[in-house]
């Protein structure tokens, strides 16, 4: 009976052994090994940019020259103003538009160039004397006297960040300053409209965070014509031959490029990185067969036709694997002798004079016509030496509209000074900064919020330190972007955006945030079952048991007593 007593005490205690070290040793062991790793994520800062409030910022210097205001008023300059105006996009969306307007007189070396004999050399004297930091405009405004400008134009906008405003001599006669500047107020509103951000375009930007209402078809089409901002681009310039035993065609696409191109790449490098190649195919052909004309002895390409050229042609010619940035395409075809000549013509069946074309986010084609730089009888092949200064015009002009340098038509007026060598303004590369600062803060905020909120939805996925450091990364970036477009330090400001956009995109598409590379719960469950569950019954009965004689033993006790 002793013996008997012995071996059940040894097994109520070698149970108790097991289910302790299973419990004590096993359980926090086996969770430990098995739990997910999630490194620490700055949630509350991302909540609060998902809220976004944006201040945009820009200075402005009103300068009136000799002859526009009285003493009385030259008296009260300078003198500074600051208008905000307000606008709430949506619920989680709000834009706040600042202007600090200095006004001031003209020093006396200010005076001296705005007595050059055009508005152009004006332009120029200006900027050698004082250049404007990035984001900020000068207004010369100019008595009614001067010969800069012609008779009906009262804003001339200059290559620089400068203007010209013409002001009536009645305006300053028996005037107050609060009086003159209300009434220079609407024309300073156009030039800022004009030479910096506008409202439609910050909104057009804020499309991948917030949908927009339907406005009017131009706007429309000009904010689907450009690309997405992206930290590079790749444009590509193709020759198209489509028969060879026709023509020989030679083209300095190098030297082109460096002479019309590069020039206005090297002023975007602020907004973007580019590379750029160029390739010759031949037996190219258009996927359209072209329509002869008979009234005008040529060939002819409708509108309704010209979205099927696109998709045979871009089949030849190929991809850059190795870079994920947009690509740019930029084709020059030259139509074989017996397509000769070919014209495009636009809706009212007028043809195009560029004799070109472009495709929203894609880029544009341009037909140029050989066949009146040879006779009837000329020996095949031909040697064709191609004009690029034309072809390049054409596609300087479409790289513009494709890379979001808008060229709306000024107001009645005003008078914009044609492109310089380079083939940007600096109020255009300017204006194109204020959208691509909005549009990069906008992608980030929304990539890091949507991440934040998968992250947070499905448990099981690891999240480690590389994560971590890019999300942390993407926040500050954004952070220091808002602040810095709020200082109006917009060339930080856009800095700051790329890199918060760049480190944003790294995390989210981390391949290590696949949920498809960790086992669902019911996975889990099957796998973990039949490892635990013959080992758990035997404990589990176990003590089931020694609980059981237990509540025996109590009960024959508490029996004795009574």
């Amino acid at each position: 009976m002793a013996t008997t007593e012995v071996e059940r005490r040894r097994g109520q205690l070698a149970a108790l052994s097991i289910a302790a070290v299973v419990i004590i040793v096993g359980v926090p062991l086996w969770w430990r090994t098995t739990e997910t790793y999630r490194a620490w994520l700055p949630v509350s800062q991302i909540q609060e940019l998902a809220k976004l409030q944006l201040q945009l910022s820009a200075d402005v210097e009103v300068v009136f020259a000799r002859g526009t205001v009285t003493p009385e008023q030259q008296k009260k300059v300078p003198l500074t103003q600051t208008q905000d105006q307000e606008h709430t996009v949506d619920e989680n969306t709000a834009l706040r538009y600042r202007y600090e307007t200095r006004y001031r007189t003209a020093t006396i070396m200010e005076e001296d160039a705005l007595n050059q004999a055009t508005a152009a050399e004006a332009d120029q004297s200006m900027n050698m004397l004082s250049e404007s930091p990035c984001g900020s405009l000068v207004v010369y405004v100019i008595p009614e006297s001067s010969s800069l400008l012609p008779k009906d134009v009262d804003v001339y906008i200059g290559q620089r960040r400068t203007a010209l405003l013409r002001i009536g001599a009645q305006m300053r006669v028996g005037r107050t300053l609060e009086q003159l500047l209300a009434h220079l107020e609407p024309r300073l509103k156009q030039v800022l409209q004009l030479m910096s951000f506008s409202h439609t375009d910050i909104t057009a930007a804020l499309s991948n965070r917030v949908r927009l209402s339907p406005g009017s078809k131009e706007s429309n089409a000009d904010n689907m014509r450009a690309f997405k901002s992206s930290p590079g681009y790749e444009i590509t310039f193709s020759l198209l031959n489509p028969d060879p035993k026709y023509h020989r065609l030679h083209w300095d696409i190098e030297g082109a490029v460096q002479t019309y191109i590069q020039p206005l790449l090297t002023k975007l490098a602020p907004v973007a990185n580019f590379s750029i190649d160029s390739q010759t195919l031949y037996y190219a052909m258009l996927g359209v067969n072209p329509r002869f004309d008979s009234s005008r002895l040529a060939y002819t390409l409708n509108a309704d036709s010209l979205a099927h050229v696109i998709n045979p042609v871009e089949a030849r010619l190929g991809s850059n694997a190795a870079s994920s940035n947009p690509v740019l395409n930029f084709l020059l075809y030259v139509p074989d002798a017996h397509h000769s000549p070919l014209y495009i013509q636009d809706h009212r069946k007028q043809e195009v004079p560029s004799n070109a074309f472009h495709s929203p986010r894609w880029g544009g084609i341009m037909v140029y016509n050989v066949n009146d730089l040879y006779g009837s009888e000329a020996a095949f092949p031909v040697d064709i030496s191609i004009n690029m200064a034309k072809v390049m015009g054409v596609f300087l002009a479409q790289l513009r509209l494709l890379l979001g340098v808008q060229s709306s038509p000024p107001p009645p007026g005003f008078l914009v000074a044609p492109c310089s060598s380079t083939g940007l303004a600096d109020w255009e590369l300017d204006r194109l900064m204020w959208s691509r600062s909005v549009e990069n803060i906008a992608t980030a905020t929304t990539t890091i919020t949507s991440l934040a909120q998968l992250l947070d939805q499905i448990g099981n996925i690891v999240i480690n330190d590389n994560i971590a450091q890019q999300v942390s990364s993407a926040v500050t970036s954004l952070q220091l972007a808002v602040a810095e477009l709020e200082a109006g330090n917009l060339g930080f400001a856009l800095q700051y955006s790329k890199e918060a956009i760049l480190a944003s995109e790294r995390a989210f598409f981390d391949p290590s945030l696949l949920h498809l590379l960790y086992f669902p719960d019911d996975q889990k469950f099957a796998i973990y079952i039949p490892l635990f569950l013959p080992m758990c019954v035997p404990i589990l009965l176990s003590l089931l048991k020694i609980v059981s004689e237990a509540r025996q033993k109590r009960r024959e006790k508490q029996a004795k007593k009574d």
